[in-house]
């Protein structure tokens, strides 16, 4: 029997390494299909859209807030792979009678690399993650960024109004990619679009996701504020932590430069 510890503390006990692997993580599940747990994984949400095929091959248990137990059951998984922020508590404890689970805590750079490695380890796939892992710290070192930080804030919601606030995985990306996040507030705070005006951000960054933010939205922001600069980002690069971590710094680094040949 091997012993694992989850990102919240937990143990986990296996005694083989899992061949049945459930996940409520969309961003993990990507990254499980990139250490080739293809045969292994069984179970997604609806909102694992990546790798695409995965959405017609697996069985779809729900969403990331409620799952289907019962269809869950029925999978007899072997491991279950949930976070903390994602998924809620209550059917997180339910599953736990199912069968181990992992759950995962990322909040920045440091612990998304930490989830991969340790799940990397659990599912015997430690080459693999620790090879994607490599790759990324080496994406992130050739990261080019200005000395001086541009100011931003970062909306993920509108009506109301809500904002990628300090303290998270998105700040510290953010700050990676050579961004100023202008909130201090922890979390998710809902927060005015006249009051976050008024701390004076260079660009607002309106993210793709979770809300589906178009250069339509813009178009009416612009109307209301006509002196502050709006952007439509990639959510997904911002927010998805695990594998897609990779692809950010290059898109950061367009995404850069775009912003400097804007404002010259």
């Amino acid at each position: 029997m091997a012993i694992f510890q989850d990102q919240i503390g937990n143990s986990i006990e296996l005694n083989t390494r899992p061949k049945r692997i459930i996940s409520l993580v969309p961003s993990i599940t990507e990254f499980l299909s990139d250490i080739n747990l293809d045969k292994e994984v069984v179970g997604i949400t609806k909102f694992c859209v990546h790798p695409k095929t995965w959405l017609k091959e697996k069985a779809v248990v729900g969403g990331t807030k409620q799952q289907h137990i019962d269809q869950i059951k029925d999978l007899k998984p072997d491991l279950i792979i949930a976070n903390k922020e994602e998924n809620t508590k209550d059917y997180v404890d339910q599953l736990a009678d199912i069968c181990p689970i992992y759950v995962s805590e990322v909040n920045d750079f440091d612990s998304s690399i930490e989830m991969m490695l340790s799940i990397g380890k659990i599912t015997d796939k430690e080459d693999e993650s620790n090879r994607l892992v490599e790759y990324i710290k080496k994406e992130f070192h050739s990261l080019s960024i200005p000395n001086q930080q541009t100011k931003v804030a970062y909306c993920i919601w509108k009506n109301p109004w809500m904002w990628a606030g300090s303290a998270n995985y998105i700040s510290n990306m953010l700050e990676l990619c050579g961004f100023k996040n202008v909130i201090d507030i922890q979390r998710y705070p809902e927060i005015s679009m006249d009051d976050i005006i008024n701390k004076k951000p260079e660009l607002v960054f309106l993210s793709s996701e979770p809300y589906p933010f178009k250069e339509e939205h813009i178009s009416e922001l612009k109307k209301e504020y006509p002196n502050t600069n709006f952007k439509i980002v990639d959510g997904e690069m911002f927010s998805w932590y695990g594998s897609r971590m990779l692809k950010l710094p290059n898109y950061a680094q367009l995404l850069l430069s775009e912003i400097e040949s804007e404002t010259i």
